[in-house]
């Protein structure tokens, strides 16, 4: 965070920052505990997890409001006004990961009601995966690490070819076994959720990287770069 004269003013941007950071861990935790709901058959734990999403849309329109108010306010420039717009653009993909991890919880009340699948491998690395990305890109984010947001762009390619791979492997158990259809629905269904996952932490790599060096790397993020 750059430092300011006016120290009112610095404190509200070290608050919003955070703020911003508090959100990204509850929906963190939110994530995990879906993942575990599914990984367990837990559907009391995944009840318990939905409720977290109140006060994750509470903190999505508080930090909007923040956002708000210190642009009104302040009229800031240069870095600040980065800040302030990667703000306001994280919060969006924030929420919408706490959305997600409602999807998950609510697949995995519906799985625990059925019989286990057999396991499949793909499905486990994708929740590993995702979980490690959300974590390593607010990690980027608070120490302004352009080079650590890149390496998270990069590796939603191997979450999108996790996800093609259980896909694959799913429509094969569903079309040798009937009985296995509506089990398999709903694991497609998780499937997906993850990969969505892995888009939202990507936006947040992108929205790091314009932070830290006003460049636009959307649609080019896993191209440009040195590798990880």
């Amino acid at each position: 965070m750059p430092r300011h004269t006016d120290r009112e003013y610095e404190s509200e941007l070290r608050a919003l920052n955070d703020r911003l950071l508090k959100m990204a861990g509850r929906v963190e935790e939110m994530v995990a505990q879906a993942a575990r709901a599914l990984a367990e058959r837990d559907a009391e734990l995944a009840r318990t997890t939905i409720l977290l999403d109140e006060t994750v849309n509470t903190d999505e329109v508080e930090i909007d409001e923040a956002c708000q108010s210190i642009l009104a306010r302040r009229q800031p420039l240069a870095g600040d006004l980065r800040f302030i717009a990667c703000a306001l653009k994280m919060v969006t993909d924030l929420e919408r990961i706490g959305d997600i991890a409602v999807n998950l919880c609510e697949r995995a009340i519906e799985l625990a009601r059925e019989a286990a699948l057999s396991p499949i491998a793909g499905l486990g690395q994708m929740a590993a995966l995702v979980q490690e990305m959300l974590k390593d890109v607010m990690d980027a984010f608070n120490a302004r690490a352009a080079d650590r947001a890149r390496a998270v762009v990069r590796r939603d390619d191997l979450v999108d070819e996790l996800y093609h791979g259980v896909l694959r492997e799913l429509l094969a158990r569903m079309s040798q076994d009937a009985s296995a259809l509506q089990r398999g629905i709903h694991t497609l269904a998780v499937a997906k959720f993850l990969e969505r996952l892995g888009d939202h932490a990507t936006n947040l790599a992108e929205e790091v990287v314009f932070l830290v060096e006003g460049k636009d790397i959307r649609h080019a993020g896993k191209r440009g770069g040195p590798p990880a």
